[in-house]
């Protein structure tokens, strides 16, 4: 079966549609399993998955970062078809950096990594070695050095692979930034899918991984030297190259296609950091409007919102037709699992409150303090030669501990 432009390389060249018609049997296969947030992402999966056939071929290892903002969106039931249909996957919970490291290497598997939201943040600990890895294998040539072996010597270790991650909320932005990024959503009454079931589910989706190993490992020689026209730039190109290039060799419809989900996604995420840095300057200007009222353990909605609104400086005076209001404030703030509550203030007078502990942890990861500069010396000091710190200061939750007064 031919699927490209045979030994020649070059944007003009011809090619038969038989790649076409196997890209297209693989697309709706896809579907069939998953409710993809729109034909783009659909297509952007599909492009993926073949791209990770040719791997040894690609300067640039796209992540898949498939994110949702609650369970139940699918996330998992995506990666169990990726699964079935990518080059030689490696699905992991839970696994270790080191042996990461290990399986990576001439021919690298593609990573499926599930529970990513696991991974990062303030709690990741022992795991930011695995957050590195990712970080860097999105790039040929930049591998990882750690001692090893008996003798304790310095040892390069492969970090390039592609990789699927899936996550409840946005992964960090040096994930996304090097992601192709698919926006989970729960299915609407009457989107209905195939049951995904082992017996006939995994034969079908293993044909179709067959054909496209067959197909596109004779092209790795000829997708190494292809450069395709891109219609973004910079690190987007570098991301959505390995997609084109398949989807150049492919022919039929496909440079179209790819080409134009391309431009819509990388544009609805450009919308999406936009409004991720809108309610990062929410998080901000609560915890202004918390420290202004003394930090109290809860501030009744409408009195934070008066807050907000007054602020002349602020975009919330004119934020939708007529102003931030309670409802805005609650959509705003849900993606950091931030709600209003029932308190109970003084004089027994119940309201609809937030309640400042809760917002503890996103102030946390989204707009940390800066940390307070050293004071100044009472006297000049002598210039010394600099040594090493003693110790490091130690750490705690900003605000305390103590929980707030809720009514039940």
């Amino acid at each position: 079966m031919s699927w490209g432009p045979g030994d020649r390389a070059g944007a003009d060249d011809v090619v038969t549609g038989e790649g076409a018609v196997l890209l297209d049997e693989v697309r709706a296969a896809i579907g069939r399993y998953v409710v993809l947030p729109s034909e783009e992402a659909l297509t952007a999966v599909t492009l993926w998955v073949a791209a990770s056939h040719i791997q040894p071929a690609l300067q640039h290892a796209p992540r898949l970062a498939v994110v949702g903002p609650t369970k139940g969106c699918g996330k998992s039931r995506l990666l169990d078809v990726l699964h079935e249909t990518v080059h030689q996957p490696m699905m992991t919970v839970n696994t270790s950096p080191a042996v990461v490291f290990r399986v990576i290497g001439k021919n690298p598997p593609t990573l499926l990594v599930d529970e990513a939201d696991t991974i990062f943040g303030p709690k990741a600990g022992e795991k930011e070695d695995l957050r590195g890895l990712l970080n860097a294998g999105h790039q040929r040539n930049r591998p990882a050095w750690r001692i090893s072996g008996p003798e304790h010597k310095p040892t390069a270790f492969p970090t390039f692979a592609m990789a699927a991650l899936a996550g409840i909320g946005d992964l960090p932005d040096t994930i996304m930034d090097r992601a192709v990024v698919i926006r989970m959503q729960k299915r609407k009454p009457g989107e209905r899918i195939t049951p995904f079931r082992s017996r006939y589910s995994v034969p079908e989706l293993n044909a179709l991984r067959d054909q496209l190993t067959a197909c596109l490992t004779p092209l790795r020689g000829t997708a190494s030297r292809l450069v395709p026209k891109m219609p973004v730039e910079d690190r987007a190109a570098d991301t959505w190259e390995p997609l084109v290039i398949v989807a150049d060799l492919a022919g039929g419809h496909w440079p179209a296609r790819a080409r134009a989900a391309c431009l819509a996604m990388t544009r609805h995420e450009v919308v999406q950091d936009e409004q991720t840095t809108l309610k990062t300057r929410l998080l901000r200007d609560v915890r202004r409007s918390f420290e202004r009222a003394s930090n109290p353990e809860a501030l009744p909605t409408q009195t934070l919102l008066a807050a907000l609104v007054e602020d002349a400086e602020a975009p919330w005076a004119e934020y939708g037709s007529k102003g931030l209001n309670a409802y805005h404030l609650a959509n705003l703030l849900r993606d950091f699992g931030i709600s209003p509550a029932n308190y109970r203030f003084e004089k027994g007078r119940q309201a609809k409150a937030y309640i400042r502990n809760r917002f503890l942890d996103a102030w946390a990861r989204y707009c940390p303090e800066p940390a307070a500069p050293m004071p100044a010396p009472a006297h000049p000091a002598r210039v010394m030669p600099p040594t090493a710190p003693a110790g490091s200061l130690p750490l705690g939750p900003p605000g305390g501990i103590a929980g707030p007064k809720l009514t039940r």
